[in-house]
């Protein structure tokens, strides 16, 4: 059974999945980099909001991205998918209908967080909901920077979904000075500045991501962003401003190059070519560490793709050493901490990771999460209340049962730390992958990966 066509409960939740990973032969050939799940969906919404058709190829076709393009249907949004593309037929800016329903966004958090800050200027009510791991996420912080807009929210318990949300009947333009760096929050609120009359700022003591300033300049927004000494910006938008529609390609993900050049690195004799990596300076972290802990990565191809630096990425079998990681240095890969984790289990020597506290309030509990798995698998490792410390010894012994939480990130790292391990690894449960990458059992496989399911568990 594939990720695509697990087939649900009477609970409408996908059925499980147990698998487990061992023996991999070495990883060789052309591996193919899923679409960024950060862009896609932002293409998606910026090309709801431009007037006409807007064309997106790469868009990656997970789980958590067709949420939002069900949630954008539902305010009125003409989306289809031919001729290799998707194609987002826009109404302009202040241009969506109320939701004659509830938006079920799945589990997906970027698209919640993005679609509260797209809808937070009209004045209807817009009601999200998801799956089990969205509603234990909290929401509060964004609707606390959404509210000078003239944005409430309601029926809510904690800030937490399910929540109703209305926008006033005469949005205001916002001065916004972020807390804590955040790129979805900051993006949820350039999304809906982009829909309110007048200039609207937002101040980054540390500068984020910027995928959507690109995107929002790409489609015409009057947009400024102005960096400084400190490594802080501050983005300038005057709303209101018409968009037009484009043409985009969606470079790969990241994050989902991940686990391939993990386990590149860690299974001997490998040498994989992974294709089509985004290399925004801002999504790099995990590239970066893993090259200062001896990794042998070339990025090789590099160009430009829609305003962004991509290329592809030769990797090859290495030695790795353990290293500290700040928590400053963490903060630009979070996502990205699972497969680092796995890459620090084989290393020889120490790695401790700090600033590692937002990772509780994410799909699960990932520090304990990936604690728990490391220990299920023999590795040593100390979990702290924000940090974790990994005491690699160049070797695994694997042979327990690691829990995904119902995490596709926890899942995929772990699948990855059975390729090289002494016994098998297995997960009790791997369902969760479609939310991000659903054909990665079978580009894994392709590529020289051991993965087998597991009855009766």
């Amino acid at each position: 059974m594939t990720q695509k066509t697990a087939k649900k409960t009477a609970e409408n939740r996908p059925e499980r999945i147990p698998r487990a990973s061992h023996g991999a032969t070495p990883l060789t050939g052309r591996f193919a980099t899923p679409g960024d799940k950060a862009i896609s969906h932002r293409a998606l919404i910026l090309g709801a909001l431009a007037v006409g058709r807007t064309s997106i190829e790469g868009l990656l076709e997970a789980q958590d991205v067709l949420a939002t393009v069900a949630a954008l249907r539902q305010l009125g949004i003409h989306i289809e998918q031919r001729d290799a593309a998707w194609h987002v037929h826009g109404l302009g800016v202040g241009g969506l209908l109320a939701p004659g329903k509830v938006l079920d966004m799945g589990n997906s958090g970027t698209g919640t967080r993005l679609l509260m800050g797209l809808l937070a200027p009209y004045n209807f009510t817009a009601r999200f909901t998801g799956g089990p791991t969205l509603l234990r996420r909290p929401m509060q912080p964004l609707l606390d920077a959404l509210a000078p807009i003239g944005t409430v929210a309601s029926e809510t318990a904690d800030g937490r979904l399910p929540l109703a949300l209305k926008g006033p009947k005469m949005a205001l333009p916002l001065r916004h000075v972020m807390e804590a760096p955040s790129e979805q929050i900051k993006s949820a609120l350039l999304l809906a500045a982009a829909q309110v009359a007048g200039m609207s700022t937002i101040v980054e003591p540390v500068a984020t991501g910027d995928h959507t300033e690109k995107l929002l300049a790409d489609f015409g927004a009057a947009i400024e962003v102005a960096h400084d000494e400190a490594g802080g910006a501050t983005i300038t938008i005057n709303g209101l401003t018409e968009l037009r529609p484009r043409r985009l390609v969606v470079p790969g993900d990241p994050s989902s190059a991940a686990y391939p050049v993990v386990a590149a690195l860690i299974v001997p004799g490998s040498e994989l070519l992974i294709e089509n990596v985004l290399i925004n300076p801002v999504r790099t972290g995990l590239i970066d560490t893993l090259l200062e802990m001896g990794g042998d990565i070339q990025f090789i191809n590099q160009h430009e793709a829609g305003g962004e630096h991509v290329a592809d990425l030769r990797v090859r079998s290495s030695r790795l050493k353990g290293m500290r990681i700040g928590a400053a240095h963490a903060a630009t890969m979070l996502d990205d901490i699972p497969a680092l984790a796995i890459a620090a289990a084989y290393a020889q020597g120490e790695t401790v990771i700090e600033g590692l506290g937002e990772l509780r309030e994410q799909e699960c509990d990932r520090l304990a999460a990936i604690a728990a798995g490391l220990a299920a698998s023999k590795v040593t490792v100390a979990e702290g209340d924000t940090d974790l410390t990994i005491g690699g010894i160049g070797k695994v012994e694997g042979g327990g049962t690691v829990l995904s939480q119902g995490d596709h990130r926890i899942a995929m790292s772990f699948l990855v730390l059975g390729l090289n391990s002494q016994k098998r690894v297995t997960l009790d449960d791997t369902s969760a992958i479609a939310a991000s990458f659903p054909g990665f059992v079978e580009a894994m496989t392709a590529a020289g990966a051991r993965f087998e399911p597991v009855k009766g568990h």
